[in-house]
C-alpha cells in the first residue's frame, strides 16, 4: 500500500480525514481520483481544497445520505455525472461518470483499483486506465487534460492493461489514438512504453476507416470533447449532437442543464 504525500493546512487535513473516516466506517464503495490519484499514479502533485470521490451511480444516493448524517450539506449538481457534499467552504465531489457521460463508473473501476493510503487512512485509487478514459475527453479552451494523460502513461504505462483501455474507448478510439500520438511527441525517448501492437491496431483502424465512405449522418462529436466550443455546430450548422441518445449517453434535458452551467464556471 503506497502512502500519498500530502501537504495541507490543518483545517483541510481534518476535513479529508473526517470524510474518509465517515465513508470507510459506513462501508460504502468509493474510489479516490483527482489530484491525489495523480500524485501516486503520475508523480504530479497538486493540492486542492476538495477531494474527488468516484462511485457507481447506483451508490450515489447512499453516499450522500451517509455524508448528510455526518453533517454535510449535499446536492445532485448534474444528475448525469456529479453530486457534491460540503461543510462551510470545503467540499467533496461525488463523481459517477465523465461530464460528457461517455465514461461511467462501473464495476471494472473497482476490480482494478489501486490500494493506497491517504493521511494514514487506507483508500483505493481509480485505476490509471479508467482515469485516462475519463480525462481523454477533457479538451476545453480553458482546460486540457492531455498532459495528465502523458504523465500517467510515463509513470504507469508499462503496467497498463492496454486491451482494456482500447475496449473502454470503443468507437471513440480516435480520441485515444490522438493522445498516444502526442505521447510519442512529448516523450520521444519513451515511446516504447506504448506497445507496438496498440499503435498498429489503432492506425490499422484509421487506414480502414479512411478507405470507407464517410458517415451519412451529419453528426458532431466535438461536444464530447468540449461542452462549449462546438455549440455553434449544433445550434447553427445543423449537426446532431454526438452526446445525444441513442448514439450518446445523454438526454436533451441533461445536455441543456450541462450547457447552461457554462455561464457560471
Amino acid at each position: 500500500m503506497q502512502p500519498i504525500k500530502v501537504e495541507l493546512d490543518q483545517g483541510t487535513r481534518n476535513f479529508y480525514i473526517r470524510t474518509l473516516t465517515v465513508l470507510n466506517e459506513a462501508r460504502v464503495p468509493y474510489l479516490i481520483g483527482g489530484a491525489y490519484a495523480m500524485g501516486t499514479l503520475a508523480d504530479i502533485e497538486r493540492h486542492t481544497k476538495d477531494i474527488d470521490v468516484f462511485a457507481r451511480e447506483s451508490d450515489r444516493d447512499r453516499i450522500l445520505r451517509v455524508l448528510e448524517s455526518a453533517g454535510y450539506r449535499t446536492e445532485v449538481t448534474f444528475p448525469h455525472w456529479l453530486a457534491k457534499a460540503w461543510i462551510v467552504e470545503q467540499f467533496v465531489d461525488v463523481i459517477y461518470a465523465s461530464g460528457n457521460g461517455a465514461a461511467p463508473v462501473d464495476d471494472e473501476w473497482f476490480e482494478h483499483a489501486v490500494d493506497a493510503e491517504l493521511l494514514g487512512i487506507p483508500v483505493r485509487l481509480c485505476p490509471p486506465e479508467e482515469i485516462i478514459w475519463s480525462k481523454a475527453y477533457v479538451q476545453e479552451r480553458e482546460r486540457f487534460d492531455g498532459a495528465d494523460i502523458a504523465h500517467l502513461i510515463r509513470k504507469s504505462g508499462r503496467g497498463f492493461d492496454w486491451q482494456r483501455l482500447l475496449r473502454r474507448f470503443g468507437e471513440n478510439w480516435r480520441v485515444l489514438l490522438a493522445h498516444l500520438v502526442n505521447f510519442g511527441f512529448v516523450y520521444p525517448g519513451e515511446r516504447d512504453i506504448v506497445p507496438d501492437w496498440v499503435i498498429r491496431e489503432l492506425t490499422d483502424r484509421l487506414l480502414h476507416e479512411t478507405k470507407a465512405p464517410p458517415a451519412e449522418e451529419k453528426i458532431c462529436r466535438g461536444t464530447l470533447l468540449s461542452r462549449e466550443q462546438y455549440l455553434v455546430d449544433i445550434a447553427m450548422w445543423g449537426y446532431r449532437d454526438g452526446r445525444l441518445k441513442p448514439q450518446g449517453t445523454m438526454t436533451a434535458g441533461e445536455i441543456t442543464h450541462w450547457t447552461a452551467a457554462i455561464a457560471h464556471q
